[in-house]
């Protein structure tokens, strides 16, 4: 059959080939065993048939061999004609169905979503209604599936534009078909495979090394290996006999048992098997092919999988296929999985099946991923999420199979291991990873129960009781686990295992509300709930006392309750069926259903009590640091006990467990048990030896702040015990958490539990402040809102209390009022609890409160603290404001509450009442911080007494508290004023007595400060000291020619940063240097991505000699300008090197191979130094002789031409009379400046740096383009700056810090003395090829022509340079101010001309009337137009063009000659308007420049000639090369979208270029170029100079010269790179509407751009200042361990 595929037949052919087989399939007995056959016949010979097999025959082959006669098959005729039938009858699916891959983006609706397990793809989200509301946004962990269409996930809206619903019209069955999953197979061939599975234990190195030592392979072949096997879950390692793979199979055992306990997996594989096997998973997605094809297609599918056979003693298909998940490997799995999304999950009536039958074998199923070894993503039980959170099938499960009773089941059955003799769990020597597997079931109790039912059946309710039953028995195994005891003596030894433990806890908190939630829906389920709930509390075998009761006297009240004490003997953290029983009751409060309880009274409220107050007890003992010796799992117990992930369902309901006893309890009982508890019932009963009382002030602390929880209006905001709701439950929490400090959205978030909408109370409690540049947005609690602050709230930890008191004292001291922090009117009780107040007027509370205060008032400090008056204080006050409610709200008879009454009475006879002693603790000076609050106490009295003697209460209270308060403020602002006057006063005396001071000493020190400059430096910043009448003199402010300025004769005095000695800048003195970092950018490029190659000799390239005008590369030097004495900075690097070597991650923050180090003041990155070098005074004046640019040039090449005998011709550019080769002295020469031997070694450091740097070369400081290097930087630095400047809309002058200026006139004055260090002949030899640009006649052959060179590199390589030319063999000379003065400016002149004749030639064709490119065919025919063009400026718009042109080029020559000569410039440089004049002034340019060429005419006409007759300028001209044009366009980051999801959504469609699979890929966008590339991934690793890096890596290297920044689209970071081993990450400028960034999508709220933030990104690049940013966040972040940042 081999001939019916031959290349080259036509798919119709092919069709009629195989009509005959598929005749002879359909006419057969059985066509299932005819298509098995044929099966059996052709894969092996398309999957076995040679060693090494093309991927792509084998893909030809299996289309036209296996799945096109299946599809002729399946359709009966032409498949095309068979599916263009179908799709006409038929309409595509209601459903999405789109299956997610690990890190896919998915969204869900904050506002529509039935939960927050219901989410949409990128494509259905963008075309939904849910993209104008409150999305989040987050990465999938793989496995799961859109709802787009399922109308049971969404509240509105559940179908975007694409999924409206659709009719099925076509059904075909295909039940055969699924047997090829199971069909076994036999062949007679011998080859077999040694196949290694994946797995979890072993890392990558180790699969690697043993592949390695076990078939023979290479490092690479096992790297590809092992990342097969890692993204597949098996490869084949070795093909061959069956000895030989079990020799293969014996070794890589072996090899990797040395390594790992256990060894790898390996089978030996028949070459059929494998063959068949390697089938099945492209069958997998021709599967889901044909499904897609029609509705039919998938519900036959369905029935065929989910049918049973005749004697149903094999479960159905797709159950067997799950059943044998764990022992599939991970390709074959996500098969399977994807084919039941597409199929089983996409249907409503299959999909209830499929869950009946995951429901049926769901112990099995969560049985073998517990003993798998692979993540639940890729395992069938991650399926659960989409059967469960199904309401209507949750609820459908619950009644035919109670779901909630397997599950609970299962849970118990794998946790019966770690039960003990007492039946209730205990977790030592738990496996972890076990552990957390069974945790994952959790998961799926919360799906069940996430919708509550609003009809409830009688089969949902007896079904539902069943399973909070069993749920009950799972909870009664944690009822009292893991007891502690408290230590004596000595500290325990090995700290008990108590994370399991809350693990649990954790996992059950919100199923336990679930459960609470689904009882309360009903009143006949809650009072059945409740009743079992006591019923199993009753039940439980701790609730028995060891001791019988005995009675408990104080204050003529009797306790009759058994001993016990916390600090002796055991006591567990966990109760939750006590806790769930609390929940409970107060439901049934809320709706009322508590009246229906049978016979009430049988409730022992004092037992449910007991063990909820033992822990409080617990928590308060361990705070009080009693049980220390227990260790630190102890206190981690307790610290989650209270902390906001587990507080609702533990501390919170064991304080609702007290409240409810309180409301049945006797109030003096129920304060006699908590004494009793306390272990402090002796000492207010005041039978307590002296031992005892040792520890007694923390204690009563403690106690005092657990009665303040009790009894406090904190506890009333809970639904059900007060009039309050749950908003109003999370204002509170909220104010209370602003009271610490001003937060962020993402702080009250994680401070808040997890199940509460912030966004709908924020905006009612809390403003909000936008955030700055850097930062985020913070929230501030409205002022109004600040009456509802209790210092003593009981969410707070100590911490927070500290803070919030102190934050809130402050507060009122600035706005003038006293520090009293009075408790906030609490809102009424329900009728249920409205006994509790009875706590707060009870004989035992003022027993306490008088016991306390007498304590104070005698001023006995070892028997009370502040902070216990202060809850005693609080706690008067909450009883006042009662009683004061109360009374106003019903008459003084209606009141039975007479705190008040009590307080004064009870002990008056002794003057040791309540009240009394409080007159007397003001007077306590220990007390002073609490006299304010006293105050308002005893007003509050007054208050009350005036309510109940019904005189006027608001006359009463205006008299006592506003004018009160009005007076302590008034004297407070007095004694303010009277301060302040004082101090004023004083600063006043003493400024009179320091100038006085002042002035006699200059007197008498008079000569000295007649030699000293006006003007001195501080912190290493050069201030410049001038003599006035020399600065009245330079007025002519002109940098170049005859006409120049003087350059200052000034004294720089700087201060070394290192030792704070001063020292004046000269050219004989020890060197002082700069800081400084040298680095190569492409900040200026306009050809990203092509950056020059250089060769080492130095030929084959114009770079470094010539820039070319795109400036592809630079070399930039920036300094942060602070001094150093050379050998104080030399000193510095080395002991840098030796610290370097004792830190662990300092190599990740500096480089020092390549001498880089921190700067001492600021830490900025640096990596040479800049010496310093004083201006050297000129004065140029007019001479007799005008020097004029003809006889400048003939001087210039005669000059060239004796110097350079090789040059050969006639210049022939200025007529007859020629000078000779010694003219040019004639004009001045002088003596050239000598440097101290400290300041030339610094010379050579930074220009070795720089030549290093620059050309990524191995140091040489004899290397000739070293001073090419040192005139690049400089002038590439100065086009940076200018850059900048012009960006940020600032002057050329006076924008620039003191520090950036010093820095930049450094690096002239370094590039300008490069000639004294270099070889004069090797500058000479580069001044004559740089002038050869000018004059072609003298430059080298391959001299490049005008538009492929820079001219502001040209000039200030030829200004730098041409004192080289004065060099005589016997004396060393140099020019003198006037020949500089010529030569400078004959030069401008030259080259600003040919900067404005490349403006024009690269202006060709961009405007037609004025060069036509078509026209100008011949060069000296464009040179006649140009010369009678250019005098009159006929073109306005040619004018314009250049003008804007050449004005950049303008600004940096005028920066350059300003640092090079000193010379001050215009007034009208120093602001940003009207600048070409002024430059043009400043430059010794005719303010019309145009007027140049008819200035220099006669000299002009020939160069023009010879420039113009370039052949590159001719192709120019016909727009043949592409050239740069003028202004050149300033780079700028790119730019991104305003919403966030629009890059999200183009990172969904990004394919990686090298891999055609559908695994995470990480989107990374390059922000330079706006490349979009695939990081951190092996498909895209390159070669980097003979190492591997990853995408973005090579792309940093040809994009940045090395630098990096990108864009992590699905991490929304940002990622700097400077080289291939150091990078650091960044926040995104990518803001939600809180103003917060989110790295990593973790809380999902929409974003968008910040623009200020990512202008600041921009400056960061276009200032250079990314490395030195990496550099300060390492230094920041103290890593162990480098991150591999080249695989990035």
């Amino acid at each position: 059959m081999s001939h019916w595929a031959e290349t080259g037949v036509s798919h119709c052919k092919t069709v009629m080939l195989f009509s005959v087989i598929l005749q002879e399939w359909l006419e057969a007995a059985d066509s299932r065993a005819e298509l098995f056959r044929y099966l059996k016949e052709q894969v092996p010979q398309i999957f076995c048939l040679k060693k090494e097999s093309s991927p792509q025959e084998e893909e030809e082959l299996m289309q036209s061999r296996l799945f096109l006669p299946l599809e002729c098959f399946l359709f009966g005729e032409d498949p095309q004609e068979g599916l263009e039938k179908l799709k006409q009858g038929s309409t595509s699916s209601q459903l999405c169905g789109r299956v997610f891959k690990e890190g896919e983006t998915v969204y869900s609706c904050r506002d529509c979503a039935i939960d927050p397990t219901c989410v949409l793809c990128m494509d259905c989200f963008q075309d939904s209604v849910h993209k104008g509301h409150r999305y989040k946004m987050h990465a999938s962990s793989g496995g799961g599936f859109c709802d787009c269409g399922d109308i049971e996930a969404w509240k509105i809206g559940p179908c975007c534009s694409k999924h409206d619903p659709g009719a099925a019209t076509a059904m075909v069955t295909v039940s055969y078909i699924i047997d090829v999953f199971i069909y076994p197979c036999r062949t007679k061939d011998n080859a077999y495979y040694c196949v290694l599975y994946n797995d979890e234990h072993h890392s990558y190195d180790h699969v690697i090394y043993t592949l390695q030592r076990s078939v023979n392979c290479d490092q690479a072949e096992a790297q590809t290996h092992t990342a097969l096997i890692d993204k597949e879950g098996r490869r084949a390692v070795k093909r061959g006999t069956l000895r030989s793979c079990q020799q293969a199979r014996d070794l890589i055992r072996s090899n990797s048992e040395h390594i790992s306990l256990q060894p790898l997996r390996v089978e030996i594989l028949h070459a059929a098997v494998m063959a068949h096997q390697t089938f099945v998973l492209r069958l997998g997605p021709w599967f889901q092919k044909v499904i897609s094809y029609s509705v039919g297609f998938r519900q036959a599918f369905c029935q065929v999988a989910l049918e049973t056979n005749a004697d149903g003693d094999q479960p159905c298909l797709i159950s067997r296929l799950m059943l044998n998940d764990g022992r599939m490997y991970k390709g074959a799995r996500k098969i399977v999985h994807e084919l039941v999304f597409c199929s089983m999950l996409m249907e409503t009536e299959f999909k209830k099946l499929f869950a009946i039958e995951f429901t049926k074998y769901y112990k099995q199923l969560q049985k073998d991923f517990i003993i798998d070894d692979h993540e639940r993503s890729i395992s069938i039980t991650a399926l659960s999420v989409q059967i469960f959170t199904v309401p209507t099938l949750a609820r459908q499960l619950i009644e035919e199979g109670n779901v909630i009773k397997v599950i609970v089941g299962t849970v118990m059955e794998l946790l019966r291991e770690h039960l003990d003799n007492n039946n209730r769990f205990f977790f030592l020597g738990y496996n972890s990873d076990k552990f957390s597997r069974i945790q994952i079931i959790f998961h799926d109790l919360r799906y069940i129960l996430i919708s509550k039912p609003s009809v409830w059946t009688e089969e949902l309710r007896r079904e539902f009781l069943e399973g909070f039953k069993v749920f009950l028995g799972l909870l009664k195994c944690m009822q009292g686990m893991e007891e502690v005891k408290r230590q004596f003596g000595q500290h325990i030894a090995v700290e008990p295992e108590w994370e399991a433990g809350f693990s649990l806890q954790i996992q059950l908190r919100h199923i336990l509300a679930m459960f609470q939630d689904w009882c309360s829906s009903d009143d006949e389920i809650l009072l059945l709930a409740f009743e079992e709930c006591h019923k199993v509390l009753m039940q439980c075998n701790n609730q028995s006392f060891h001791r019988e009761a005995t009675n408990y006297y104080m204050l003529k009240h009797i306790l009759h309750v058994c001993p016990y004490k916390v600090s002796q003997e055991p006591v567990s953290i966990h109760l939750p069926i006590s806790r769930l029983l609390a929940g409970l009751y107060v439901l049934l409060c809320r709706t009322g259903a508590v009246e229906r309880l049978d016979d009430p009274e049988r409730f022992d409220h004092t037992l449910l009590a007991e063990h909820p107050l033992r822990c409080v007890v617990l928590a308060a003992q361990v705070s009080a640091e009693m049980w220390r010796r227990n260790g630190l799992s102890l206190v981690s117990q307790v610290y989650y006990y209270q902390d906001v992930k587990c507080r609702d369902e533990m501390y919170d309901k064991d304080i609702l467990m007290l409240q409810i006893a309180a409301s049945k309890m006797d109030p003096n009982h129920f304060l006699m048990l908590v004494l009793l508890r306390f272990e402090l019932f002796d000492y207010f009963k005041g039978s307590m030896n002296k031992d005892q009382a040792s520890n007694i002030p923390i204690i009563i602390q403690k106690k005092s702040c657990c009665l303040t929880g009790v009894v406090s209006p904190g506890e009333r905001y809970v639904p059900g015990i007060s009039h309050v709701t749950k908003e109003d439950v999370t204002m509170r929490e909220v104010i209370h958490l602003l009271c610490i400090e001003p937060m962020a959205h993402s702080s009250l978030v994680k401070g808040l539990p997890e199940n509460v909408s912030l966004e709908t109370v924020i905006t009612k409690v809390a403003t909000f402040k936008k955030p700055g540049v850097s930062g985020h947005g913070l929230y501030g609690v409205k002022k109004e809102r600040l009456v509802d602050f209790n210092p003593f709230f009981y969410h707070y930890s100590r911490s927070q209390h500290s803070k919030a008191e102190e934050s809130q004292k402050k507060r009122r001291t600035h706005e003038g009022h006293d520090k009293a922090l009075c408790p906030p009117v609490p809102p009424a009780f329900c009728p249920a609890f409205s006994s509790i107040v009875r706590l707060l007027s009870c004989d035992i509370i003022i027993h306490i409160l008088r016991h306390t205060l007498q304590r104070a008032a005698e001023d006995r400090a070892t028997h009370w603290t502040e902070a216990m008056i202060q809850r005693a204080l609080h706690l008067i006050g909450q009883a006042l404001l009662e009683e004061k409610t109360q009374l106003e709200e019903s008459t003084m008879e209606e009141v039975a509450f007479d705190f008040s009454l009590k307080a004064r009475r009870i002990g008056s006879e002794h003057g040791k009442s309540v009240f009394l002693l409080l007159s007397k603790i003001k007077a306590v000076p220990s007390l002073e911080a609490q006299k304010d609050m006293v105050k308002w106490v005893l007003q509050m009295f007054e208050i009350v007494k005036c309510l109940r003697e019904k005189s006027s209460p608001t006359a009463s209270m205006s008299v006592d508290t506003t004018k009160p308060e009005e007076s302590v403020q008034d004297k407070e602002k007095a004694e303010r004023k009277r301060k302040a006057e004082a101090a004023k006063l004083h600063r006043q005396k003493i400024m009179a007595q320091m100038s006085t001071m002042q002035k006699n000493f200059i007197e008498s020190n008079k000569m000295l400060y007649d030699n000293m400059p006006e003007t001195g430096t501080q912190g290493g910043e050069p201030v410049l000291a001038c003599d006035q009448d020399q600065i009245q003199n330079d007025l002519l402010c002109v940098a170049i020619g005859p006409h120049r300025g003087s350059s200052p004769a000034e004294r720089e005095v700087l201060t070394c940063i290192l030792c704070q000695e001063e020292q004046e800048v000269a050219a004989q003195a020890p060197a002082m240097v700069l800081t400084a970092c040298v680095q190569r950018s492409t900040v200026l490029t306009q050809c990203r991505g092509r950056i020059p190659t250089n060769r080492a000799d130095g030929t084959g390239t114009s770079y470094p000699l010539f820039m070319p005008p795109e400036l592809a590369v630079g070399t930039h030097t920036g300094s942060c300008g602070h001094v150093m004495h050379a050998t104080c900075w030399q000193k510095y690097f080395e002991a840098v090197q030796n610290m370097t070597r004792n830190r662990l991650h300092a190599e990740l923050i500096i480089d020092l191979e390549n001498g880089e180090y921190l700067c001492p003041l600021c830490k900025s990155l640096c990596n040479t130094v800049v010496p310093l070098i004083p201006f050297e005074s000129e004065n140029a004046e007019i001479i007799g002789q005008h020097l004029t640019l003809p006889r400048w040039i003939q001087i210039i090449s005669a000059r060239i031409k004796g110097l350079n005998t090789s040059v050969d011709g006639d210049t022939g550019l200025c007529g007859e009379g020629q000078p000779d080769f010694r003219s040019i002295l004639s004009y001045g020469v002088q003596e050239p400046r000598k440097f101290s031997d400290s300041i030339v070694e610094m010379l050579v450091v930074c220009a070795t740096t720089v030549h290093r740097v620059g050309l990524q070369t191995a140091p040489n400081e004899q290397c000739p383009r070293v001073p090419l290097m040192a005139w690049n930087t400089c002038a590439f630095t100065i086009q940076a700056i200018e850059n900048i400047l012009q960006e940020g809309g600032k002057s050329l002058f006076g924008s620039l810090q003191n520090r950036q200026l010093a820095g930049l006139k450094a690096i002239v004055q370094f590039s300008a003395a490069q000639r004294i260090k270099s070889s004069q002949a090797v500058i000479q030899r580069h001044f004559n090829d740089m002038l050869g640009v000018l004059l072609p006649v003298i430059g080298r052959k391959n001299t490049p022509s005008l538009p492929e060179v820079d001219f502001f590199h040209l000039l200030v390589g030829l200004v730098l340079s041409i004192p080289a030319l004065y060099q005589e063999e016997a004396v060393d000379l140099q020019p003198s101010a006037v020949s500089s003065a010529y030569n400078h400016l004959h030069i401008l002149h030259l080259v600003t001309m040919a900067q404005m004749l490349q403006v024009l030639l690269s202006s060709t064709g961009t405007n037609h009337n004025t060069i036509h490119p078509g026209s100008l065919t011949e060069g000296p025919w464009f040179c006649g137009l140009l010369i009678r063009l250019i005098p009159d400026v006929s073109g306005i718009s040619v004018a314009e063009r250049v003008k804007r042109g050449i004005e950049p080029f303008l600004r940096c020559a005028a920066l350059f000659f300003n640092c090079l000569t000193g010379v001050q410039p215009p007034e009208e440089l120093f602001s940003t308007a009207g600048q070409m004049e002024a430059l043009c002034s400043y430059l010794a340019l005719p303010s019309n420049v145009f007027q140049l060429f008819q200035e220099h005419r006669e000299a002009v006409t020939p160069l023009l000639k010879r420039w113009c007759g370039s052949p590159a300028v001719t192709k120019a001209l016909k727009g043949k090369n592409p050239t740069v044009r003028y202004p050149r366009r300033r780079n700028r980051l790119i730019d991104l979208p305003e919403d966030y999801s629009a890059l999200l959504n183009q990172a969904s469609h990004f394919q990686c270029p090298n891999s055609t699979d559908d695994d995470r890929k990480h989107p990374t966008l390059c922000l330079f170029c706006g490349a979009m590339l695939c990081s951190q991934s092996s498909c895209c690793l390159s070669q980097l100079d003979g190492e591997d890096v990853g995408a973005c890596t090579a792309h940093a290297a040809t994009c940045g010269a090395g630098v990096g920044m990108f864009l992590r689209i699905r991490e929304c970071e940002i990622v700097l790179m400077a080289s291939r081993t150091r990078g650091s990450t960044y926040p995104a400028p990518y803001l939600d509407d809180y103003g917060e960034t989110d790295p990593h999508l973790g809380r999902g709220n929409p974003l968008h751009i910040c623009p200020e933030r990512y202008r600041k990104l921009n400056q960061l690049w276009q200032q250079h200042c990314i490395l030195e940013e990496i550099a300060r966040s390492l230094e920041v972040v103290n890593v162990m361990f480098a991150f591999e940042w080249q695989m990035l």
